[in-house]
């Protein structure tokens, strides 16, 4: 068994099939395929199961990816600690996110991150939920996540939180909407208006959940995981959307309405590292991201 070898198994786990994996890895199929029958004859199972053009996992193969993704953060830290990337001169950093933050604060991060380490690669992936970027974190397929929450992250989840500063939530109206500019909107005063939220397992869906708990009576006219279906939703009377300040700009140079909400409501902007050691790239930002709170 080599690195390689997962380096190829790994490509096929994360693009879902061979020939995918091929084209990334800039290898022809035979190749990969031939490095991947070395590795199961080495480890004596079948890793993926052949079906048309996908691979499915195995058993024996999906006990294989978190001890492979470790290995080979090992590999990249032994690397990243010695030479040019040791001076942030080269490397690639990938970074879960949901939605909201990655308007704010994660714009402003990836932003000053940047000026500071041009040479440094930055790779973005959409999560849906909190517990979808802890996994990615988890289980090595990003090394830093950033989340929204209402709430405290449980313990036991092998990440690491930074705090990295709230964002308040906002009502988005049409222009003509039900409420008057400049007002802040109280809980109640949400009774019976339709509202357009997004999936479980997010903060601002956790909101309008929270109010129906509460005995307000809202209706949820659109449940959607594109949060940049909210805006056109929202300009369309279809309903109203409750987001986070981050989404207040471009709302109103949109033509919409953006209020306050009362009482205030805040969601916790959360970085998740992994309890190994960062590597520097990762290490940077983290440091970047804690000055971006201050300033």
């Amino acid at each position: 068994m080599d690195f390689r070898q997962l380096e190829y198994f790994l490509a096929i786990v994360d693009h879902g099939g061979f020939n995918r994996a091929a084209a990334a890895l800039y290898v022809s199929q035979p190749s990969l395929s031939q490095a991947i029958r070395g590795l199961e004859r080495d480890l004596g199972s079948s890793l993926f199961h052949r079906i048309g053009r996908k691979a499915v996992l195995t058993e024996a193969g999906a006990a294989l990816v978190p001890p492979a993704r470790a290995a080979l953060h090992g590999l990249e830290l032994a690397r990243a600690s010695v030479g040019a990337v040791r001076e942030l001169r080269a490397g690639r950093l990938e970074i879960a996110a949901m939605a909201s933050p990655t308007v704010e604060p994660l714009s402003t991060m990836v932003r000053r991150f940047t000026d500071r380490h041009p040479a440094v690669s930055l790779v973005l992936r959409l999560a849906l939920t909190r517990a979808d970027v802890i996994e990615m974190v988890r289980t090595g397929g990003c090394e830093l996540g950033l989340l929204a929450t209402s709430s405290p992250l449980p313990g036991g989840l092998n990440v690491v939180p930074h705090h990295v500063g709230d964002s308040r939530l906002v009502l988005v109206t049409p222009m003509d909407g039900p409420f008057p500019a400049g007002q802040p909107v109280r809980r109640e005063q949400l009774e019976g208006h339709r509202l357009i939220v997004g999936q479980r397992g997010t903060g601002i869906r956790s909101y309008v959940d929270d109010l129906r708990a509460q005995g307000i009576d809202v209706r949820i006219a659109v449940e959607t995981e594109h949060r940049m279906a909210f805006l056109p939703l929202v300009l369309g009377g279809v309903g109203l959307a409750v987001v986070t300040d981050a989404w207040a700009d471009l709302s109103e140079r949109a033509g919409a309405l953006v209020l306050d909400l009362e009482p205030p409501a805040l969601q916790h902007n959360v970085l998740v590292s992994r309890t190994m050691e960062p590597t520097p790239a990762a290490r940077a930002f983290l440091a970047v991201a804690t000055r971006t709170i201050g300033t």
